[in-house]
């Protein structure tokens, strides 16, 4: 197909980047002006040309990914002096495709010679995509705060983003498009939907459309190459001739590639995370050419499909998935260990390809040893396997072995070929185009009426859709107010909790005020830790007083800040079931706030309600406070003979160095 518009491109200046653009129509050339980069993209845009020539990628600098992303998708960058390693002078090359030169230093000259170049299909097209493609679908505003309305809508939002996605892959699907997908569900429809189409960009043109700004957005990414690639602008490269191959992949975050010749040797393994489809591809082609490629799931996933069908290969799927065992069992039969299990999957798939392909390959062995073609084997089995016969693949491998001299002998001798036939079958397909043409008239009248019926029908669609759409509305208003009374129950059943414990602290308080006016028990004031938020409870249900006694479970973790506040809540005392933390202890100890063990006063505690016999607490009480005054008497008096000493030491000091001084004044006299 000849190209219709080409631009030709070549910087004038670094700082700021300016371009001399020159544009190629169809044989006629004219200078478009000089453009900064950012107006060159969108003039790029305006115009999408089938090419933008340059003659080296390294002039557009750090913006070369960038530029590479604004393209149109239709538009190739190529780079008209050869693949980076393998550059010509433009010059040269020009002169070699006979297109005359000028002033070499004039930026509109060069990006004229590149235009002609490419326009003679020279040059390298700039590979920055892989055939692979990410679509988004999701949901395209934010769905507010609350309210029954929001929760309608956010419903409807997510089914919309349901049907698109439903849409999207049927569409797929019925372009034949191999693919992976991925959904978060939410509402009873879906709140994402990831597609990872293995096709390239063009071959998604009208089929997928990006939609922003409403209720639900399409987003189109396409998958950047790792490195830059550069692709003949003519497709013409010589291809090598390779082994062929059996492959096994298995696909994932983590990919898994195994290969083996057509005699079941292992030719490679390898595993890589996040390995697009272009470099697996590449890293197979390295290898050989694929005549098989195989799964080890016997639903062949999209990722699998499409490495099948870029090398025209046959498709291998187990008609079960393989077990974990079986795989197991193939290795050990094998003789071989992989480094992990993404490279068993995959040699598993490849050797099961294999040993369903044994039988047949021996039997084309023993026949090509009978017709000394045994160094053609991997020839002939790859045409077997492609779909020839035995004996039309062992037929064209040896018509290609022929000598040239025999060929050239044998085109000497053939006759003329006669014309007569090939004329009048031309005048009959003309005369049969003629009636398809006006059959084609008359189809397309057709086409015109049935499109009439289609709109009157879809129209109907629309009225009837108006309908089930209110009843739908009505179906949705009574499953709110269903829902509505399902949340009002649930808190009346919360309010009745609530009344029930506030029941059950009222009774606590009464037995403590009973306990406590019959003056034969102390009540205890019960916290279950010696807590802030427990303290604040105890307050809000019971109350906290001076002179109260506190009873704590467990005090592991409270501190001094809390025992402070005890301190100013002037408690009488403090009664624990374990052992108090001893910051707790020494603030009450300063504070003389007696503190006690339950096993030292024999607390009685049933359920949240705790007693002390009054006396054995008063005597506790007295006890401790008389050992502590006791204590402090002791310490006190310690502190004064301390300091009595403390001054004698330093007035016997001070008499020296009096004494010193005097003996020093009568030596000198």
């Amino acid at each position: 197909m000849r190209l219709i518009l080409i631009f030709g491109v070549d910087i004038i200046s670094e700082n700021p980047k300016r371009f001399a653009v020159v544009s190629w129509f169809n044989g006629r050339l004219e200078r478009k002006g000089e453009f900064t980069l950012y107006r060159l993209i969108r003039f790029i845009q305006a115009k999408r040309p089938d090419i933008v020539a340059i003659d080296s990628v390294t002039e557009l600098g750090g913006d070369l990914r960038k530029f590479l992303r604004s393209l149109p998708p239709e538009t190739k960058l190529v780079q008209v002096t050869g693949r980076p390693g393998e550059q010509r002078g433009l010059q040269s090359l020009a002169k070699e495709h006979g297109i005359r030169t000028a002033d070499r230093f004039d930026p509109y000259e060069e990006a004229k010679l590149s235009a002609l170049l490419a326009s003679k299909g020279v040059g390298y097209e700039v590979l920055a995509f892989e055939d692979e493609v990410i679509v988004k679908v999701t949901r395209g505003r934010s769905h507010g705060k609350g309210g029954w309305s929001q929760d309608r809508y956010r419903k409807r939002v997510h089914n919309l983003v349901r049907d698109k996605v439903r849409e999207i892959e049927e569409g797929l699907r019925r372009a034949d498009i191999p693919f992976d997908f991925e959904t978060e569900e939410r509402d009873y429809g879906l709140a994402r939907g990831e597609f990872r189409v293995y096709a390239s960009r063009e071959e998604l043109a009208g089929l997928i459309r990006p939609m922003r700004g409403g209720d639900v957005e399409v987003r189109i990414q396409p998958v950047e190459r790792a490195e830059l690639g550069f692709a003949p602008l003519r497709g013409e490269e010589a291809v090598r001739e390779r082994r062929s191959i059996i492959v096994g992949i298995d696909p994932g975050i983590t990919v898994g590639i195994a290969a083996i010749d057509l005699n079941g040797r292992i030719i490679a393994l390898h595993s890589q995370r996040n390995m697009p489809v272009g470099e697996v591809f590449r890293f197979v082609s390295e290898i050989g050419h694929p005549v098989i490629v195989a799964t080890d799931v016997s639903s062949a996933p999209g990722f699998v499909e499409k490495i099948a069908r870029s090398f025209k290969a046959n498709l291998f799927v187990p008609r079960e998935s393989l077990r974990i065992e079986e795989k197991n069992e193939l290795l050990r039969s094998l003789g071989i260990t992989v480094d992990d299990d993404h490279q068993r999957d995959a040699l598993a798939a490849a050797y099961k390809a294999y040993l369903r392909l044994k039988p047949k390959l021996e039997h084309i062995d023993s026949r090509l040893r009978e017709a000394g073609l045994t160094k053609k084997a991997d020839e002939v089995k790859a045409l077997v396997i492609g779909g020839y016969n035995l004996g039309e693949a062992m037929q064209r491998v040896t018509k290609r072995e022929r000598p040239k001299v025999e060929e050239k002998e044998g085109e000497q001798v053939r006759e003329a070929p006669d014309l007569g036939p090939y004329l009048r079958r031309i005048r009959e397909l003309e005369k049969r185009i003629e009636m398809l043409e006006n059959e084609n008239r008359e189809l397309r009248e057709i086409i015109k009426e049935q499109r009439k019926t289609i709109g009157r029908l879809e129209r109907r669609i629309a009225d009837y859709d108006d309908e089930v759409r209110r009843k739908v509305l009505r179906e949705r208003e009574l499953e709110a107010k269903v829902k509505r009374i399902e949340v009002l129950e649930k808190q009346l059943k919360d309010a009745k909790a609530v009344i029930e414990r506030l029941g059950r602290d009222l009774v606590q308080v009464k037995r403590m005020n009973v306990v406590e006016i019959r003056g034969s028990a102390v009540p205890l004031k019960v916290m279950e830790v010696l807590s802030w938020r427990e303290l604040e409870r105890m307050e809000r249900e019971v109350g906290l007083r001076k002179g109260d006694v506190l009873f704590v479970v467990n005090p592991a973790g409270a501190g001094r800040a809390i025992a402070e506040e005890l301190v100013e809540k002037e408690i009488r005392a403090l009664i624990t079931e374990k052992p108090l933390p001893q910051s707790v202890a020494t603030v009450l100890r300063e504070a003389h706030v007696p503190f006690f063990t339950s096993e030292e006063l024999d607390v009685k505690r049933v359920d949240e309600f705790a007693v002390v016999e009054r006396e054995t607490l008063e005597g506790a009480i007295e006890e401790l406070l008389e050992k502590w005054a006791k204590e402090d008497e002791e310490r006190e008096a310690e502190r004064l003979l301390q300091l009595v000493d403390e001054y004698r030491l330093e007035r016997k000091k001070e008499l020296l160095r009096k004494a010193e001084a005097e003996m020093e004044k009568r030596r000198r006299r």
